[in-house]
């Protein structure tokens, strides 16, 4: 089978989320649900974050808590709902997860295009999305991300307010590519870093991981209002090797894009920066258009570069490793 490239997956980015659109729609969580769980690492892991921003958006009274890790706190129980997520179905700390969900009898819902993983849920009949394969993990974003909605709103945990149309809209957007083009063409030579407000922490994170798996670069990200109480503090020596971006909400509250302004005239002073703005009336429409831009970004300044952003030689050595010992 093909593995398809970054840039593949770029020109599919709008097409995956119409596909993703329908998946789990054939599940739904029966019982009371008092906490929500994701686990899941890397690429597969961002949507833990997407999922957790989305919620508080909302203003679910159900908490979500990100594992990123082997196991999950002491407090899962059978009235939480966890979202194993692994693209391939054989990440270890996933599958670990897994089985630590499983003791706890907790509800499970797998999405994982195959591995050991597809295979544990059919053997111990788990209720499982399967999503396409072929492709990198974190390529598959809203492969991994969209199933999880539909489900909750399956269960009555969540309004449908997803817009799955103006989120299409809002990718394939006209001057995406420039605006793209212009940011990598900027970023040259220099260390991203990205700042942002805690309604879009998991935008800034989403940038942060694609500069450093599709370009091989060190990039920073942080959020507003904290970073004024310390991160700022850099600033007194820093200089243009690096360069700021800030993305913001044009409806964002007024005494936060005073704190923005305020914060960019200190730092211009040092370092060169660009922002961002997110338009329209739908959050998840900024979410993923924000994404798609960040990742496209990425794409194009590892173009420049001559980088493959495709290959993840290290993480595939690490792995390799990991395999080898006890």
């Amino acid at each position: 089978m093909h593995a398809e490239t970054i840039a593949e997956s770029l020109e599919k980015f709008a097409e995956m989320i119409e596909k993703a659109s329908v998946l789990g729609t054939d599940i739904q969580i029966s019982g009371e649900v008092e906490k929500i769980f994701v686990a899941g690492m890397g690429g597969s892991g961002i949507a833990a974050d997407l999922l957790n921003a989305y919620m508080h958006e909302i203003g679910s009274k159900i908490p979500v808590f990100i594992v990123k890790d082997y196991l999950f706190p002491e407090y899962i129980n059978s009235r939480s709902l966890v979202f194993i997520v692994s693209y391939s179905g054989d990440t270890e700390e996933t599958i670990s997860a897994y089985r630590n969900a499983m003791r706890k009898g907790a509800k499970i819902v797998a999405i994982t295009s195959g591995g050991k993983l597809r295979k544990m849920c059919a053997d111990e009949r788990q209720d499982l999305v399967r999503i396409p394969e072929g492709m990198q993990a974190r390529a598959a974003m809203p492969y991994l991300f969209f199933p999880m909605l539909n489900i909750l709103k399956n269960s009555g945990l969540i309004k449908d307010e997803t817009a799955y149309t103006e989120i299409i809209s809002a990718v394939r957007r006209i001057g995406m590519r420039e605006k793209a083009e212009e940011l990598a063409e900027k970023l040259a030579n220099r260390i991203p870093l990205i700042f942002t407000s805690e309604r879009f922490r998991a935008v800034a994170l989403r940038w942060k991981t694609q500069f450093n798996e599709n370009t091989k670069i060190h990039a920073f990200c942080d959020v507003l209002p904290e970073l004024d109480h310390n991160e700022l503090m850099a600033f007194s020596h820093a200089d243009d090797r690096f360069f700021v971006i800030f993305i913001t909400d044009e409806n964002d509250n007024r005494r936060l894009r005073q704190r923005v302004e305020i914060t960019k005239e200190l730092m211009i002073k040092k370092s060169p920066i660009m922002e961002i703005v997110l338009k329209g009336p739908y959050y998840l429409a900024k979410i993923f258009s924000a994404i798609y831009t960040g990742d496209l970004t990425s794409y194009l300044l590892a173009e420049k570069y001559g980088i493959d952003a495709t290959e993840v030689k290290l993480i595939g050595e690490l792995k390799e490793k990991l395999k080898k010992t006890p």
